[in-house]
């Protein structure tokens, strides 16, 4: 929905279980107009969309796209923004780390990227811009040394490259403006700013630029333009709080080097603070989001570095005597505290307050996937949770 006439705002579709397009169409049937409801009853609401590789492969079937096209404009939905990142299942079985997979550094991931901006440029509306985030280049675990990870940076690169110029052409033929959104997480090869400035001025402006300049026969500096115009970052609010970044400080970099943000995903991370003596309680809470489906890693500030441990079982089982930890599990986003434990709800409010000075982005997607592996006592009718989420970050724009 179009919020002050500003803002796009949505929630991301992988809420919603469905790895082939008919299950995924059934889910966004049965909840997409019981939330349209109540929070856009009578404007059009727009959709955060997530195609696994299987169901984007399928919207392209027969009538598939056309049809869903149809649908959305009949009954006042449209898409802006897509979440390109899980390719395959993401619910209801192990995923941990193969959310990566296939990374950068593959043919698969670079044909579904193409595909779904293919059909983004499809059902997007007139006049609007849009964009996909996408992994950060790999599982930085999965490359074993520092000539591996250059290796992935590049051949990364070199794939990106041809995103600018599939979105280059898609501009040219059909002025429709869309970005690539590369977010960075913890153990990402890309997990904090100052790794997303040197990939942009080591890898990606350097490669891409001298694939453009043979294809497109422009300057260096057209080249330059155009990459820093297509591939822009996801700000997701969570991942950038376990990094321990302050929002103003770190916007400001991406502004002054002349990088985009193209989506904000508004996302709240675990906050676990430690008091003096006995902290089993707050050990028992945070017990209580161990589960078996996501990756939770979990972050501490130690000096100016920040330390980060794989998973939640591996914090649990040390106990360290850490004074604060974040842990990466997305938390509803109105929740400031949840019995001994907190979030880093604080996070949200200061994008918020940077975004009404400086307009950095209009894309605004909830994203708290994890409702399904959330403690009972947080577990409610899923629609009453989005709409809750949907009308807590109304109020506070």
């Amino acid at each position: 929905m179009l919020i002050q006439n500003k803002y796009h705002l949505s929630y991301c579709s992988n809420i919603h279980p469905g790895e082939d397009w008919e299950q995924t169409y059934d889910s966004l049937k049965t909840y997409l107009p019981k939330i349209k409801k109540e929070v856009s009853p009578e404007s059009p609401f727009g959709i955060g969309l997530r195609l696994s590789n299987v169901a984007s492969l399928g919207l392209d079937e027969g009538s598939n796209l056309k049809d869903f096209k149809d649908w959305l404009y009949r009954n006042q939905f449209y898409v802006f923004t897509m979440n390109g990142f899980p390719y395959g299942n993401f619910h209801n079985e192990r995923v941990k780390d193969m959310v990566h997979a296939p990374d950068w550094t593959t043919k698969e991931r670079l044909d579904y990227t193409k595909r779904l901006f293919d059909q983004l440029a499809f059902l997007i509306p007139e006049g609007l811009s849009g964009g996909i985030s996408t992994s950060p280049v790999s599982y930085r675990h999965w490359h074993s040394s520092e000539e591996a990870l250059d290796m992935a940076f590049a051949t990364g690169a070199k794939s990106m490259a041809d995103i600018v110029l599939q979105l280059v052409e898609i501009e040219r033929n059909t002025g429709k403006y869309l970005h690539m959104d590369i977010e960075p997480e913890p153990d990402g090869m890309l997990e904090n700013s100052d790794e997303v400035l040197h990939y942009y001025d080591t890898y990606l402006i350097p490669i891409a630029t001298q694939k453009l300049k043979i294809v497109l026969g422009c300057n260096k500096e057209k080249a330059k333009d155009l990459i820093l115009r297509h591939i822009t970052v996801c700000y997701d609010v969570c991942h950038f709080s376990l990094a321990y970044e302050e929002p103003e400080h770190t916007l400001a970099k991406f502004s002054k080097a002349g990088i985009k943000v193209g989506k904000i995903q508004v996302s709240s991370a675990l906050k676990i603070l430690f008091k003096e003596g006995d902290n089993e309680a707050i050990w028992n809470s945070l017990s209580q989001f161990n589960e078996p489906t996501y990756l939770h890693q979990v972050t501490e500030k130690v000096g100016n570095k920040v330390v980060t441990y794989k998973d939640l079982p591996e914090v649990l089982e040390q106990r360290s005597n850490a004074k604060e930890l974040r842990s990466h599990f997305h938390v509803p986003i109105f929740l400031e505290k949840y019995d001994h434990l907190f979030s880093t709800q604080d996070q949200i409010l200061k994008v918020l307050e940077y975004l009404r000075k400086n307009q950095f982005s209009d894309q605004l997607e909830i994203e708290t996937y994890t409702w399904d592996v959330l403690p009972k006592d947080l577990k409610t009718e899923l629609s009453n949770c989005i709409v809750r989420e949907i009308e807590w970050l109304k109020s506070k724009i």
